[in-house]
């Protein structure tokens, strides 16, 4: 089966799939018992070569740099290996914020991958109060220029700012976002902004932490305590887009078109993420080598013309989640910011 590929830049592209590393951070309760380096290389066999991955998840990139180092001995060259890290600077550290701040943590990226440039840096910022993200992200453009970074990306900013970023003359190749049959915020106008400036977006939270799944086909509505911080996480988008009942009819109508496909209900939910415009890729949190075949289910068919709208009129029914990309995960006071975890990237 092939996997569909995109061009970031000249000679740069990725996997439209691309294996998140959230859930190999230490600590993680969806960890996997297998071995994750021999999962990597499964992933890269199969055509998944693109890799997502966080200064602040706890040894991933460490991990990651293992297996580029196993791939080089073994293959001679990790080249055709994609890996896309963060800079998520503390919230605490965004007031007195330096540039020695930031080349300490992309120099330390650079040394636990054990690479001598980073293919994608994805910049996040906390708090648009204390305004000093253009100012950042510039100092991140002149460690591209240092030759320390290839691409220049954004994970969760608004649109408002991505406009800014672009005004200083930072070269962003994507943004990745929260972006799902359930959260559509970023159709409100990002997407539209990033096609007329070549900005495409990387997408997480496709499959809402895996509720758009046979799983919870029929199932009850689930009350907290919820047993992790994601299901609590995708509840909440869930509650915001009209409800259980809604869900559950929605979930019925992916499952109708899985079943004509031969297909999963998650491998359609991806399938219709992977279609929308803009969107290079999606990033899924598949834990081992075991999944691999349903992961790239989404790629063996299409949605016609007539899937698509049977699915769009449930969409139709839906409230749309509130305000522009990541807002409501910004407001601390919040059910949505309540549950986001900060200061993880300590020096």
């Amino acid at each position: 089966m092939s996997v569909e590929r995109v061009e970031l830049a000249p000679g740069f592209s990725i996997s439209r799939i691309i294996k998140g590393g959230w859930q190999l951070a230490d600590g993680h309760s969806g960890r996997s018992s297998s071995d994750p380096i021999e999962d990597m290389v499964a992933f890269a066999d199969a055509g998944i070569t693109t890799f997502d991955c966080a200064d602040i998840y706890t040894g991933v990139e460490e991990l990651i740099g293992r297996f580029l180092k196993l791939r080089k001995a073994r293959q001679g060259s990790a080249s055709y290996i994609q890996v896309l890290t963060k800079f998520v600077p503390d919230r605490d550290a965004l007031q007195t914020i330096s540039k020695t701040y930031v080349e300490k943590i992309i120099d330390r990226s650079l040394q636990r991958l054990g690479v001598e440039r980073l293919d994608v840096v994805q910049f996040h910022w906390w708090s648009y109060d204390i305004p000093r993200y253009v100012e950042t992200a510039c100092w991140l453009k002149e460690l591209q220029q240092a030759g320390k970074i290839h691409l220049i990306s954004g994970t969760n900013f608004d649109t408002q700012r991505v406009r800014e970023l672009v005004a200083a003359g930072v070269p962003l190749a994507t943004m990745q976002v929260q972006y799902s049959l359930l959260d559509r915020r970023p159709e409100k106008s990002l997407v539209e902004f990033g096609a007329k400036n070549c900005i495409h977006l990387l997408c997480y939270g496709t499959v809402a932490g895996g509720f758009l799944s046979e799983r919870w086909l029929g199932a009850a509505e689930p009350k907290p305590p919820f047993e992790n911080r994601s299901l609590l996480k995708y509840k909440l988008i869930i509650d915001a887009f009209g409800g259980w009942d809604l869900f559950q009819e929605l979930l019925h109508c992916l499952k109708t078109i899985a079943d004509n496909k031969n297909a999963t209900l998650t491998s359609v939910a991806s399938r219709y993420a992977l279609d929308r415009r803009q969107v290079a890729g999606i990033i899924v949190g598949a834990r081992s080598a075991e999944h691999i075949p349903a992961t790239l289910d989404a790629f063996r068919f299409s949605l016609d013309a007539a899937d698509v709208r049977t699915i769009e009129n449930i969409l139709a029914q839906a409230r749309p989640v509130e305000g522009d990309v990541f807002e409501l995960e910004r407001d601390g006071d919040g059910p949505h910011g309540a549950i986001m975890r900060y200061n993880l990237n300590k020096v």
